[in-house]
């Protein structure tokens, strides 16, 4: 097979790709991924509005063997059912890691990584040097594809997270050279995922299809399934995408040196909604802490804000909708001083307090600011009812690239997603094997407690 190619020369990259030769800040980086991730598809299964209830339903009736677990949902399935339900769960609450360029590398990609090797018994460090083969894909496919415009056309899991989850397959099944450019020129066919679905449950199901589509092309690949030798090359899916916007030689320039993984590095989110959210929500919360508002003092609320409509959503026709509108967000952290994932549903959503105000939540677009999120600012405008005038700018969010959370940070939200569904001792447990991933044989025990038996 040419290894000429654009699509050959990055396979050749991603097969070299060895554990051995990891940096110690990508093992520890892929470790954390690993339990953020865990921590988040756990919590999705309870997202408010049915997206984990509805995908661990589905799966089940749709039948499978026994060969991987769901998570939170009891029972093993077929490989593909559970990477589906697990990668839809993983990005239920719009809480799995974020990156740069604007991407959602964990939701598509560790499902992928989780059935495959508990059902093959893969060792935990099989699966570091896959979660950062992946990851290293979906940051190249992002700098490459300068068409893929955040907010407008396709959604990011469905394109550049199909491609990561496809590299996470090859990875796990050990596919060669040849077979692996199959699986890319398959996936090619299978990628796809439009943002008019933000804010509904089919917007998480873009990391679910994603991650089902990845084991399916790769286990096609190993049986002898062809393909484009070339996804990547003229009238692949640069082209067909984005009509040719696009630096396709970004997939191998500097490949791996540093991984990106490591630098930029990755965001782990600190709320349970949209990133474009965060900078107005912590401006928020710090002006209720600096000065004590209480809600009845409130009398109205702008933000100010780079032009960027896909979280201007004035009335969110839902809470899973409140998790991309700024307005929404801004006020319900106004309103209680804090984000969680009840701030999110429904009954928060339509909450006397909730109704009363949003109306008067103004967001005001200022051209002025960059809307490239690394570059971004938000401020935060409050008027009280005696007339005060209160106000917040932020500029870097903590977790995002360059401010990460510390791991005390990390851990929180880790507990935190897994309260309802695991004890104190069985999440300690969790957190203890993965800490110790390159020591381990294979993941059945990690496996066992997450699947939450009945």
């Amino acid at each position: 097979m040419n290894k000429s190619t654009i699509t050959g020369a990055l396979v050749d990259q991603i097969l070299a790709i060895d554990y051995a030769s990891l940096p110690q800040e990508a093992i520890d980086m892929a470790k954390a991924v690993t339990l953020d991730g865990l921590g988040v598809i756990l919590a999705g299964a309870d997202e408010p509005l049915g997206v984990g209830r509805i995908s661990i339903d589905y799966v089940r009736a749709m039948g499978g063997a026994p060969h991987a677990s769901v998570i939170g949902g009891g029972f093993k399935t077929s490989l593909l059912n559970a990477a589906y339900a697990n990668g839809t769960m993983g990005h239920a609450l719009d809480f799995d890691n974020t990156w740069y360029p604007l991407n959602h590398p964990t939701s598509p990609t560790l499902p992928v990584i989780l059935a495959i090797a508990e059902h093959r018994k893969s060792a935990g460090k099989k699966a570091i040097a896959a979660i950062v083969a992946a990851f290293e894909v979906q940051g190249r496919l992002r700098l490459a594809a300068t068409g893929l415009i955040t907010g407008q056309g396709f959604h990011k899991p469905g394109t550049t997270g199909q491609f990561g989850a496809v590299t996470a397959a090859a990875r796990m099944l050990d596919l060669d050279h040849t077979q692996t450019l199959m699986a890319f020129g398959l996936a090619g066919s299978r990628a796809g995922s439009i943002s008019l679905n933000t804010g509904t449950m089919t917007k998480s199901s873009h990391s679910g299809h994603a991650a089902r589509m990845g084991v399916e092309c790769g286990v096609l690949a190993s049986m002898g399934w062809t393909a484009s030798a070339d996804v990547f090359g003229p009238k692949g899916f640069f082209d067909t995408f984005f009509q040719g916007d696009a630096k396709p030689g970004l997939l191998i320039e500097g490949f791996a040196s540093p991984l990106r993984m490591v630098k930029p590095g990755v965001g782990f989110k600190k709320h349970p909604s949209n990133y474009f959210t965060h900078r107005p929500i912590d401006a928020a919360l710090a002006l209720r802490e600096e000065f004590n508002i209480a809600p009845a003092e409130i009398q109205r609320v702008e933000v100010i804000f780079p032009r960027f409509d896909y979280v201007n959503r004035p009335l969110p026709a839902t809470g899973l909708d409140g998790k991309f509108s700024v307005q929404y967000a801004t006020l319900v952290a106004l309103l209680d001083g804090e984000i969680t994932i009840d701030s999110f549903t429904n009954e928060r959503r339509f909450a006397p307090d909730v109704e009363a105000l949003l109306p008067q939540v103004k967001l005001t677009v200022d051209d002025s600011i960059p809307s490239d999120f690394d570059q971004m600012h938000a401020i935060v405008n409050v008027w009280l009812q005696d007339g005060q005038q209160l106000s917040k700018r932020v500029d870097k969010l903590s977790g995002w690239i360059g401010s990460p959370l510390t791991r005390d940070q990390r851990l929180k939200k880790f507990f935190g997603c897994t309260r309802r569904r695991l004890d104190e001792a069985k999440a300690q447990r969790v957190l203890a094997l993965v800490e110790n991933l390159e020591a381990l044989d294979d993941l059945t025990e990690i496996m066992d407690i997450m699947r939450c038996d009945r």
